[in-house]
């Protein structure tokens, strides 16, 4: 954003430097000729259509740098935005893992009460240790990853505390709807605008130097004094209009390099608009894709959720298993964290799909 900024600076720069007019220039001369004291004054001017040019090719490049800047701060919100997501599934995930555990540690209880009473043997109480130390450590690596995920979001927003200062807050929910959802022609992008502008600026750019193939002519006034003869009393006033020729330059070199600029932001443009479509129809299948997903995980949770808890009432009445009971408990913690995960990526989908589209953008 610090690079975008100083372009557009500098962009803001290009255009007051085509805003001003040249500076006169003043010169003194003696001659041993009569009139001996020569003042003259010197006034380069811009040929017609020159200027009014120039100004408008460096408008364009300011709004070009502008749609950069723009396009700059949709990319770190953008990033922000989907560290916070993840920060949220990593909470989710780690909070899951916690209630797994106890959930783990309650089983062994059950388990260790059961052969108390002579209805559980050895194997199943070893066997539900073994699940819960498991299940330990998964919540224990969880853990760590939402604290890295945290400490991801506090780098991207720019904080250097080296502890956690930031604790994502909101309910991870799912995008509503897909975003800009009326058809195809949702308008270009922010990339795209500024290609477009500057392909402006330089087809601006090459009509100015077009036009400069003859120098800027100067007009010269001055006054002569100084006849010692008297013949020619007084101040004599000089005026004078000068004009190149065209013979050898012709201001080729900087046409040359004008259309090599204006092909390049010609190839530029054309790039911008195959990457924006690419990526705005990635983005719109990886959102629809979540978001059935999502929905399908929806029903998984709740029946997952259901075979685990009847697994659970039948081990405590002796009529399942506990083998039963531990995969009924894996099968509804995995399709709860894929629930999860599954969120966050319709949340990330959706957050980019919304900076690929313009009405989204806000031009500085």
């Amino acid at each position: 954003m610090r690079i975008a900024a100083a372009d557009t600076q500098g962009a803001v720069a290009g255009l007051l430097a085509a805003r001003l007019y040249p500076d006169p220039a003043i010169s003194a001369a003696y001659s041993k000729s009569v009139p001996n004291y020569h003042v003259a004054a010197d006034l380069p001017l811009d040929l017609p259509g020159v200027r009014g040019v120039r100004m408008r090719a460096a408008s364009r490049g300011v709004m070009a740098a502008r749609f950069r800047l723009a396009a700059e701060r949709a990319a770190v919100a953008m990033e922000a935005d989907t560290a916070y997501t993840r920060a949220q599934a990593a909470r989710e995930i780690s909070a899951l893992s916690q209630r797994n555990a106890r959930d783990a540690d309650s089983l062994r209880r059950i388990a260790e009460a059961r052969r108390a009473a002579g209805d559980a043997s050895d194997l199943d109480v070893d066997l539900a240790t073994v699940a819960a130390g498991q299940v330990a450590n998964v919540a224990a690596t969880d853990s760590l990853q939402y604290l890295s995920a945290v400490l991801d979001l506090q780098a991207i927003m720019g904080l250097t505390a080296a502890g956690v200062v930031v604790v994502p807050s909101d309910p991870l929910e799912p995008p509503e709807a897909l975003p800009g959802e009326g058809g195809d022609r949702t308008g270009p992008t922010l990339p795209v605008m500024a290609a477009e502008a500057a392909l402006q600026a330089a087809t601006l750019a090459t009509v100015a130097q077009r036009r400069q193939r003859f120098a800027r002519p100067n007009l010269t006034a001055g006054l002569e004094t100084g006849d010692p003869t008297g013949a020619e009393s007084g101040l004599l006033p000089t005026f004078g209009l000068a004009f190149s020729l065209p013979l050898f330059d012709r201001n080729r070199g900087a046409i040359a390099t004008a259309r090599a600029d204006e092909a390049r932001a010609r190839a530029e443009l054309s790039q911008a608009v195959v990457t924006s479509r690419v990526e705005l129809a990635r983005a719109r299948r990886e959102l629809a894709a979540a978001l059935t997903r999502v929905e399908r995980d929806r029903l998984l949770v709740d029946a997952a959720g259901r075979v685990a808890r009847r697994a659970l009432t039948a081990y405590r009445e002796g009529a399942a298993p506990l083998a039963t009971v531990l995969e009924a408990q894996r099968n509804a913690r995995d399709v709860l964290a894929q629930f999860i995960t599954d969120i966050a990526a319709a949340r990330i989908a959706g957050a980019e799909l919304r900076v690929l589209t313009p009405a989204a953008a806000s031009i500085p």
